[in-house]
């Protein structure tokens, strides 16, 4: 038997970072739950209520039903008793039923809006199939379909992995749309502020205000001004990264959007689930959904950016093919995309070395004393892990570049430090993901950031709570960000390895380097199988 089918045939292993809280959570359940509902702890229950859990962490709302011997403890369970058993199981999918009645809420609101027809009569539609015939030359037959689509339909859903032009399409349906009603309140939004950036820089040039969806929402702490009592004020919103968006954070758009109001919902199902309960984007695959959303839901699936492996590579993690390791193992030397196997115990030497060379040249660029050059390195390169803690995760990179300072205040570190804002910081035009960089002014220690909007930042450390060193980050964090160069570690392991390693590849524009502590192995169905078509 192979390396590859030993690992085949080994148990799925727990995550090599498995949170605190989450192992608490888990068990807290399971002792409460069974003690509110008046019932006995039966082990199969419970070992789904610790399932359940640790799906939630992950973003995940359901589990699959495992075995018949589970069906049957939860059929005599009063967890799983109608109308308040917090548990409730709709054919082989188990969900906790506060997030069943919410998701379910959500998507029913949002087919709803889908539903309602615009109201066009025969000389409109002639109108508008001149607009789409102006605005949608030079574009495939499915981005075409995505211009027709936003003059016709309430609800648009455009989709495509990474080089398929979605931003250029929307470019393009949204001056369609504009020439179809020239007083039409458009509005950009994306999930984090660094996404909102990227989108606000795709489509440089044009008069359409970017957003966070938080900020555009107004938040207020666990509340938003903008709601049924106070809608926005628009005629059409666009929503990009839509696969970082949860139910709740949907629930609370529909609601604040107008009964009127176009909405585009731009995103990559293959990507990261959202860090926050459910996934939208991947309940909006069933096939009852498309139905719904009829000409509404449109995939690019023609790729204008040539990216060589790295764009192979993804394309089969997109597709759901499981032979991962026989393209890795065939890469030439000259392809973009390098994999190495580094199963010693301590962090990949070249890894190291490359992050050394980093940390100098931001240090020389920062002991230089011009803020352009420093900011415009940033970007240059991205080292990713899927986890903070562990031999192979963020932390562990950190400690070895920067020793003990790594754990105290930026304040302490060298000028040229990359540095991530954790917070949404809403007065200081910052968001929760930015990065900056450490820099010396004055004889002390202060943060350079570049906000999407206005001139860079200059702030103490102070101003920046929270601030942790950016030499690399989690796959999670670096969504909506792309760079010259990418590293990826990938240690054993890791739960959901499809998208986050789709996600973390398609973040580079150039060059990639696959580290990994073994021959890596996938399921063979794609992301988007694993929906429920509830």
């Amino acid at each position: 038997m192979s390396q590859l089918e030993q690992h085949l045939e080994r148990p799925p292993e727990q995550p090599l970072e498995q949170p605190r809280w989450l192992t608490a959570l888990a068990a807290a359940l399971n002792a409460a739950l069974p003690r509110l509902h008046g019932c006995a702890a039966d082990p199969l229950v419970l070992e789904l209520i610790t399932a359940l859990t640790e799906a939630l962490a992950e973003g995940q709302l359901a589990v699959p039903l495992p075995s018949e011997a589970h069906r049957q403890a939860l059929q005599g369970s009063p967890l799983a008793a109608e109308p308040h058993g917090p548990l409730v199981l709709e054919g082989d999918q188990l969900s906790w039923r506060r997030w069943q009645q919410q998701r379910q809420a959500v998507l029913s609101a949002l087919l709803a809006r889908a539903a309602q027809p615009l109201p066009r009569d025969d000389a409109a539609q002639q109108a508008d199939a001149d607009l789409v015939q102006r605005h949608a030359q030079g574009l495939d037959a499915q981005q075409q379909a995505a211009v027709a689509a936003v003059l016709r339909c309430p609800v648009v859903l455009l989709e495509g992995g990474p080089g398929t032009g979605k931003t250029s399409t929307v470019a393009r349906m949204l001056a369609a749309a504009t020439a179809q009603d020239p007083t039409c309140r458009i509005q950009l939004a994306a999930p984090t502020g660094k996404a909102a950036a990227r989108l606000r820089a795709a489509l440089a040039g044009s008069d359409w205000p970017t957003a966070t969806l938080h900020r555009l929402l107004e938040s207020r702490g666990d509340a938003f001004a903008r709601n049924r009592h106070h809608l926005l004020e628009l005629d059409l919103l666009v929503v990009d990264e839509v696969s970082m968006v949860d139910v709740p954070l949907m629930g609370a758009l529909l609601e604040a959007l107008p009964e009127r109001c176009r909405l585009v919902l731009v995103g990559d199902a293959a990507q990261l689930p959202p860090v926050g309960p459910g996934s939208v984007l991947h309940d909006l695959q069933a096939s009852a959904c498309r139905q719904v959303l009829g000409a509404g839901a449109v995939q690019l699936r023609h790729t204008y950016r040539n990216n060589g492996a790295i764009a192979a590579v993804a394309a089969a993690l997109r597709e759901g093919d499981a032979a991962l390791q026989p393209m890795l193992a065939a890469l030439p030397a000259c392809a973009n995309l390098h994999w190495l196997q580094h199963a010693a115990p301590g962090l990949p030497a070249p890894l190291l070395d490359r992050l050394r060379q980093r940390q100098q040249q931001l240090q020389r660029l920062a002991a230089a004393g011009t803020t352009e050059p420093l900011l415009e390195a940033l970007p240059q390169l991205l080292v990713l892990s899927p986890l903070r803690r562990g031999r192979w995760g963020t932390e562990a990179l950190h400690q070895a570049l920067l020793g003990e300072l790594a754990s105290r205040s930026p304040r302490h570190w060298p000028a040229g430090t990359p540095v991530l804002c954790t917070r949404n910081l809403d007065e200081l035009g910052l968001a929760n993901g930015d990065v900056g960089v450490v820099i010396a002014r004055g004889g002390q220690r202060r943060l350079l950031f570049a906000p999407p909007v206005g001139a860079p930042l200059c702030l103490d450390a102070a101003q920046v709570p929270g601030a942790q060193p950016a030499f690399a980050l989690t796959v999670h964090k670096a969504q909506g960000s792309e760079a010259d160069e990418v590293w990826v570690l990938l240690p054993e392991g890791v739960r959901g390895l499809r998208p986050l390693l789709y996600t973390a590849l398609t973040r580079a524009r150039g060059e990639a380097w696959l580290i990994t502590a073994t021959a890596p192995t996938l399921e063979p169905e794609p992301l988007t199988a694993r929906v429920s078509a509830s």
